[in-house]
């Protein structure tokens, strides 16, 4: 049983920054951050793995994942955020590797709680 814990959300204007944490208790071998937009469905922004990073289109060249197993904590910084970032932003866990699973948040069993970011325009 892997329990996850969200942070750092919050609201910021367009253009801003944001840095989401996520504190991990369990085995992770693959994490990843995912969305849901009010009336969306959920969507993956990035996935990491030892050996492998992927990113939606969304998102890339804005957001960076990282990852420090020391702490065991998950990273998201987040850079000239939109509107259409706004949403509930989720990390997750799975012990399969992310070239297998991707981000079909189907193949993730654990999940956190949420930390909700608000992009204002």
């Amino acid at each position: 049983q892997v329990r996850l814990v969200e942070s750092g959300g919050g609201s910021v204007q367009a253009g801003g920054s944001l840095r989401l944490a996520c504190t991990v208790s369990g085995d992770a071998y693959t994490m990843a951050w995912f969305r849901q937009a009010p009336g969306k469905e959920r969507e993956g922004l990035v996935g990491i793995d030892s050996t492998d990073t992927t990113y939606a289109d969304s998102v890339k060249g804005r957001f960076t994942i990282s990852r420090d197993n020391a702490k065991n904590m998950l990273f998201l910084q987040m850079y000239s955020l939109q509107s259409e970032d706004t949403g509930m932003y989720y990390c997750a866990a799975a012990r399969a590797s992310l070239f297998h699973i991707g981000l079909d948040p189907s193949h993730y069993p654990n999940w956190g709680q949420g930390t909700r970011v608000t992009v204002s325009s």
